[in-house]
């Protein structure tokens, strides 16, 4: 079956990327949600699209407690989207303040998921390949998943991903055909494919056997997969995520180094 991911949660009916589009994204019956993660001045991670906060500037230059209080940490996000899967999508920092930055963007990406054992419902993906390869490095039962342009073979960027042990691929969703699919599926390649809103064409992307779509319009995604009612296993709006455990005692690979916090006097 085809799943349906909301795109940076509903954001026809709230803000995007906060807490209220990923419940309303729930509410409509959405099997997962995208979102995008970026790593703030402290080394906490939160949850926006662009790199900057308008008025604010760089996330990277910011500490978490100077954002505004609609946009969400990770861990708030995540527990919002329970019990739904999760594409954490996590964004090269292109104000290039500090070489390194993505590694250490994925580092604490995938350590977070790690404390909180979360594998089971999450996907990590990216246009890096650097920054998936580094949460295949520091957590192994994670998802990964390759971002591809629209501009870039989807074909040749498959056989790389399969290369570096990633088990998806997230291509433009006028790339995928059928030569693609067979590809993904003889190799056990999930495709999850961005970002589309015609109900005629998730229609036929569906007949071809993608593993889910990226929608902005969950409610219309579900009518062309012919999954128009709700179904009465909706998770309840009280539902809650599940109590944080422990670090594992378990040191990260020597070839991935924990990152330093970045001070906001150097952007």
């Amino acid at each position: 079956m085809t799943e349906i991911f909301a795109h940076r949660g509903s954001c026809h009916l709230a803000r995007e990327n906060t807490v209220a589009a990923f419940l309303a994204a729930r509410d409509l019956g959405a099997d997962g949600i995208e979102l995008d993660v970026h790593l703030a001045a402290d080394g906490n991670l939160v949850v926006h699209h662009d790199c900057e906060v308008p008025g604010l500037g760089p996330i990277s230059c910011l500490l978490s407690t100077d954002l505004p209080a609609w946009l969400p940490s990770l861990g708030e996000a995540l527990d919002a989207c329970w019990p739904l899967q999760v594409n954490v999508e996590i964004k090269p920092d292109q104000t290039e303040t500090e070489p390194g930055r993505d590694r250490a963007l994925a580092f604490e990406v995938a350590t977070l998921l790690a404390v909180r054992r979360e594998a089971p419902r999450i996907v990590v993906s990216s246009f890096s390949l650097e920054a998936i390869d580094v949460v295949r490095a520091v957590e192994p039962s994670l998802a990964t998943a390759l971002l591809v342009d629209a501009d870039r073979d989807p074909m040749r960027a498959l056989i790389t991903a399969r290369q570096h042990g990633h088990s998806g691929l997230h291509p433009f969703f006028f790339s995928v055909d059928a030569a693609l699919m067979k590809a993904a599926k003889d190799h056990y390649m999930a495709i999850r494919t961005w970002t589309v809103d015609d109900p005629a064409r998730i229609a036929v992307l569906a007949d071809l056997g993608v593993d889910a779509v990226i929608t902005n319009d969950v409610a219309a995604a579900r009518r062309a997969l012919g999954r128009s009612h709700l179904p009465e296993t909706a998770p309840p709006p009280h539902v809650a995520p599940p109590p944080e455990v422990a670090p594992p005692d378990v040191a990260p690979p020597e070839t991935v180094s924990p990152p330093e916090t970045v001070s906001p006097d150097a952007c």
